[in-house]
């Protein structure tokens, strides 16, 4: 599949996730998405990122800012629900907050994170 294939299924699938959010009681806004190398070679030097083999560089993850009852939230409990549907969306999703999809609370945690993995 070419990646402008892969990039059009992510786009939808964000939009799906943007709606599941409201349905959840969860309101969201835009952090990142799209990333230079040099950007994420600023991330990974600081440790906000453990890769320079990001899905951002290829404009195939997004990273939302997730409100709960008006709050802003990077809490596991409460997004954990909207990374599941998310997963749940297509076999090669995955949630910042749960890489080894485990479902448990455990290694790099980026709950704000979602992506399809290339």
């Amino acid at each position: 599949m070419k990646l402008s294939e892969k990039q059009q299924i992510f786009t939808f699938n964000v939009s799906m996730l943007i709606c599941k959010a409201y349905e959840m009681g969860l309101t969201l806004t835009f952090g990142e998405a799209y990333r230079t190398r040099e950007q994420q070679l600023l991330y990974v030097q600081s440790g906000k990122s453990q890769t320079m083999n990001s899905n951002h560089l290829r404009r195939l993850a997004v990273d939302f800012n997730v409100f709960k009852e008006g709050n802003l939230t990077y809490k596991w409990e409460d997004i954990k629900p909207l990374g599941d549907y998310w997963e749940g969306l297509h076999p090669t999703n995955r949630w910042g907050g749960d890489w080894n999809k485990n479902d448990i609370k455990d290694g790099f945690i980026d709950t704000p994170h979602f992506e399809m993995n290339a």
